[in-house]
């Protein structure tokens, strides 16, 4: 897998105001683990798609800062960039590339041939077999041929399967024939040799009627010598529901001699959110940044949309929604932080030979509160990164706001993780935050808290 040189484009403002689960307010770049880093460790990459207008303010730092590949949502589909035949848009995808290549980022290109988001005098019009496959040909040509040697990965044919395996009966398949994924590809490897080309699917990610179709047609396009790098597996999936056999399908096809990909990842959930779908969804996240990272020659996951605020779920699926890694306000959610500790990313991992905790209510109100945590290294070892741990005694307690921490909330547990410019704590030195909060019923304090892992006095 090719991974160009990483950048991180987001600055960490000091002293910034943490909001609950880790986010700086809406402007500002989140100070938590940084996934483009993590996952380029692990030698995979951690991808988002975008919308090319939204590429500016908070939305582009964090686009920028927190992914290593991007893919543009709708700026390269056909609809999109050739309306009228002949009459041609880049616009929009030229701003996508553009922006990755400022960012030092992968991009993959979606799609070349799709049944949906066609032009009407595409799906429209009156072909014969050869017309429409010299138009489809020139159409990928024309497309991949502008962007030879900028882009990594081709969605060259998207969701070539109805549910049940047959083929979908889009305007190719029914004029062309099972031939034109062929000549699709074979199209695409002249326009763009160096890019890897990829079939690209929906509900294939557990092993069901429609995957072991897509699991035949890439062993014969491979036993034919067709030119197909890697399979795309879109994940398109609802918090609590995934598949058991997504390892096991995603081995299967790395078995062929193709790479595979989770290409376009969102877990939603009926709405409104609540705590346990939050920490469901965060497992789920994570569980399949794991099920990728298990398979060699698994190359990486994009997230459909980073934030809520971008997603197409509630247009699609009324009453649902919350299926990113980051809310409405470009918060990150827990399953941002599921990612994270998939990719490695465990908080503060610093030994700790001692420690001492003073949480103080500074003030109180009828509905909220403020408080100091007050963190102390009694051991004699320096902690290099701190994480620290603790349960609410009242399930009315939530943290609402931090500054100088990075803070998340599952049920009654909260962690705070360091900022970047205070995580090393000396022997008999102490770093501090705050938080803010509401409460109902009562508002006692913590009983006690651990440090990376470690009980602390409190």
């Amino acid at each position: 897998m090719k991974v160009r040189n990483l950048r991180r484009a987001v600055c960490a403002a000091a002293a910034a105001a943490l909001l609950v689960a880790g986010a700086a307010p809406a402007g500002h770049a989140a100070d938590g683990p940084v996934l483009r880093e993590l996952a380029a460790a692990k030698g995979v990459y951690y991808g988002t798609a975008v919308t090319a207008s939204k590429l500016s303010g908070a939305y582009a730092s964090l686009a920028g800062g927190q992914f290593g590949s991007i893919t543009p949502g709708n700026e390269m589909k056909w609809g999109s960039v050739e309306p009228a035949r002949g009459s041609y848009d880049w616009s929009g995808a030229d701003a996508v590339v553009d922006f990755a290549e400022a960012h030092g980022q992968q991009v993959r290109g979606h799609t070349l041939v799709w049944h949906s988001q066609l032009p009407g005098w595409v799906s429209g019009g009156s072909w014969t077999a050869d017309a429409l496959r010299t138009v489809m040909t020139g159409h990928i040509a024309t497309e991949a041929g502008r962007y030879q040697g900028r882009i990594d990965h081709w969605d060259v044919v998207n969701e070539p399967f109805d549910e049940d395996g047959t083929r979908r009966p889009s305007v190719f398949q029914t004029v062309i024939g099972d031939g034109y994924i062929e000549d699709a590809l074979r199209a695409a490897r002249a326009a763009d040799p160096a890019a890897k080309l990829y079939l690209n699917d929906y509900n294939i990610e557990g092993v069901n009627a429609k995957s072991d179709a897509m699991y035949e047609l890439v062993k014969s396009l491979k036993a034919r010598g067709v030119p197909l790098d890697g399979v795309g597996l879109q994940a398109h999936l609802i918090v609590g529901q995934v598949p058991a056999t997504l390892r096991a399908n995603l081995q299967r096809f790395a078995d062929l001699g193709v790479d595979v990909a989770i290409t376009e990842l969102d877990i939603r959930m009926p709405l409104p959110a609540t705590d346990a779908k939050l920490a469901q969804q965060k497992a789920d996240y994570k569980a399949v940044t794991q099920a990728c990272l298990a398979v060699a020659r698994c190359a990486g996951v994009t997230v459909w949309g980073f934030t809520d605020a971008d997603s197409w779920i509630p247009d699609v699926f009324p009453g649902q929604g919350a299926a990113t890694p980051y809310d409405e306000g470009l918060r990150p959610k827990p399953a941002y932080f599921g990612i994270a500790e998939a990719l490695g990313w465990s908080g503060g991992t610093g030994p700790v030979t001692g420690c001492a905790v003073t949480y103080t209510v500074q003030n109180q109100w009828s509905t909220g509160f403020t408080a100091q945590v007050t963190v102390r290294n009694t051991g004699s070892a320096t902690i290099p990164g701190w994480r620290l741990g603790w349960s609410w005694p009242s399930s009315g307690q939530r943290v609402t706001q931090a500054w100088n921490a990075t803070v998340t909330q599952s049920g009654t547990a909260v962690t705070a993780a360091n900022a970047s410019y205070n995580g090393t704590i000396a022997p008999g030195s102490a770093v501090g935050f705050g938080v803010n909060g509401t409460w109902s019923g009562s508002n006692p304090a913590p009983a006690g808290f651990t440090l990376n892992g470690a009980a602390c006095s409190a």
